[in-house]
């Protein structure tokens, strides 16, 4: 690893021309923001309004702040080498952003996990539900999400830091772990096994908050009162799940058995991990559930009223 340091890292994919990265920019800038915003709304609607205070809005926060952390390790990098003319990013950098983004997309398994097993419990299991997600359940779910999503990346990062490299061209926009394995020249197989293993392991996972989602749907045809609950509450988890898992597989199977022609496309489906669910998840939410919509709808009308006041 220590001959590895000194190494500066090449992504090849940002070789247009100074007007298309002009653009690029533009519209990065632009989505960065409008996902910042979309974001730090709803987490602060949440925060500053006691009602909202309940374990499924506040695992909702943490899936919008893992988002945002996602988001950020993406774009910021993505906007200085739009606006620089040499499109590279040192050794620490690569895994430092590699780091960032696998915990992201490990945490969002987990974060949807948990948001499942509190739907379940809460129209499955509706008399439990006030005993079961207390205060000191959701801090603990919580913290066992980020530290086994910190656990994986760390043990995926530390495989791909002893392998030597023999090459610096990444063919990529930002650093991806299996990118920077085949810049390997030495015996990968144990990454190789790593990988294939946490794909059992969330594919796994997926089959069970899918499999939750099927008791779900039955206890809400079972009742109008359930049913109203699961279309509120679990629909839009349900899309942020199926926008994730669909984003993820697609950037998954391009990377490792697509072709060299189809590199524009790889690059779209490897960023639309980092894109897509940041955005929609907030947006999603915001709009369907009626509590969240209505206390942000409150909070702008107050705002407005205050700037009439003053002015």
């Amino acid at each position: 690893m220590a001959q590895n340091l000194q190494v500066v890292l090449v992504l090849q994919a940002l070789n247009d021309s100074q007007t298309n990265r002009q653009i690029y920019f533009s519209f990065a800038l632009t989505s960065y923001f409008f996902t910042v915003f979309v974001n730090l709304t709803l987490i602060a609607a949440v925060c500053l309004d006691k009602a909202l205070h309940r374990p499924m809005y506040v695992f909702l926060c943490n899936l919008c702040f893992n988002g945002l952390c996602g988001a950020s390790g993406f774009y910021l990098k993505l906007l200085a080498d739009l606006l620089s003319g040499a499109h590279v990013i040192s050794y620490v950098g690569c895994f430092t952003q590699m780091f960032v983004t696998y915990t992201y997309i490990f945490c969002q398994f987990s974060s949807l996990t948990v948001m499942a097993y509190d739907r379940y419990l809460a129209i499955c299991q509706p008399l439990r539900y006030q005993a079961v997600m207390t205060a000191h359940r959701v801090a603990l779910l919580l913290l066992l999400a980020w530290c086994f999503s910190l656990l994986e990346t760390a043990v995926g990062v530390a495989l791909i830091a002893r392998l030597p490299l023999c090459s610096r061209h990444v063919a990529r926009i930002f650093c991806t772990s299996w990118e920077v394995v085949k810049l390997s020249c030495s015996d990968t197989t144990a990454n190789n096994l790593y990988g294939f293993t946490l794909m059992f392991l969330h594919t796994t996972q997926s089959a069970l908050i899918m499999a939750s989602y099927g008791q779900l749907s039955r206890a809400a045809a079972r009742s109008p009162a359930h049913r109203r609950k699961f279309v509120q509450t679990c629909v839009p988890h349900l899309v942020s799940l199926l926008v994730f898992l669909a984003s993820l597989l697609l950037d998954m199977l391009f990377s490792r058995y697509g072709g060299g022609s189809m590199a524009a496309l790889q690059n779209a489906l490897a960023a639309e991990v980092l894109v897509v669910p940041p955005i929609v998840n907030p947006v999603i939410y915001g709009m369907k559930l009626q509590q969240v919509r209505t206390r942000i709808r409150l909070r702008v009308t107050e705002n407005k009223t205050l700037n009439i006041y003053f002015i």
